[in-house]
């Protein structure tokens, strides 16, 4: 297994959160997180990502070592892209070079400039977050992301914020980001269309506590559009997941 949790539980003064929690990702995937608010699924990405320990003898394995409850082995993306507005695009996404790496910051900004044509972000270099359009800000916060860890992205819902139309339009870019950068992904999301379109698997979270409920193999060729979604193999995957959510 590439990424791999083990018995993974975790309570606040008493109250337990999610129990149970043993979800694998294969080098390459795009697994899904999928459940209703309130179900635990950011609980358990902090405790992937290393911002907390799990309960018990739970783990937290990546590549067969123990990254249980050590920060950085994997990066992180929450859903606001948190741009930092008075640093420009180039400063802001060499930053994890920088602080995590210990590079000079101009050693960073040189690093961190051979990703902007592959990110699709080239001619942003110098300009600031308030500047770019909503998916551009996003496909730094990806780059950025990305330079924070190049093994594991953690997503929690990336593309929520986004109309229809660019939603669609990142989507495919990001499948094509990930064939080429070798990029391995666990993505939050609500939205089960989403969650169809862009998974190969999608694991089911739900119950007080949030536990694995059920895991559904996506079996299409990938990248899926729209036109997919009109499909009837759409509707069956999409109604087997709503029977699942309850």
């Amino acid at each position: 297994m590439y990424l791999e949790t083990k018995n993974i539980s975790k309570s606040y003064d008493g109250k337990k959160i999610i129990e149970d929690i043993n979800i694998n990702v294969e080098k390459g995937e795009l697994v899904c997180l999928l459940g209703i608010s309130g179900s635990g699924k950011t609980t358990l990405f902090n405790i992937i990502s290393g911002l907390e320990k799990p309960d018990g003898d739970g783990k937290v394995m990546l590549k067969e070592e123990d990254i249980t409850a050590q920060p950085g082995k994997v990066s992180y993306m929450l859903q606001k892209d948190l741009l930092l507005p008075y640093y420009t695009v180039i400063q802001n996404v060499s930053l994890p070079l920088i602080i995590k790496k210990g590079l000079k910051k101009k050693d960073a900004i040189k690093e961190a400039e051979k990703f902007f044509s592959v990110f699709g972000i080239e001619g942003t270099e110098n300009k600031y977050p308030s500047a770019l359009s909503g998916g551009m800000r996003q496909r730094a916060a990806l780059l950025r992301t990305y330079l924070s860890s190049d093994d594991v992205a953690l997503l929690d819902e990336p593309f929520s914020a986004l109309d229809t139309i660019t939603k669609s339009a990142v989507h495919n870019w990001y499948l094509d980001i990930m064939e080429k950068i070798k990029l391995t992904t666990l993505f939050v999301t609500h939205d089960i269309d989403e969650a169809i379109l862009l998974s190969d698997r999608i694991y089911i979270m739900g119950g007080t506590p949030g536990r694995i409920t059920k895991e559904i193999v996506i079996n299409e060729p990938k990248p899926r559009n729209n036109v997919f979604t009109l499909t009837e193999k759409f509707l069956e995957y999409k109604k087997e997941i709503v029977r699942a959510l309850g």
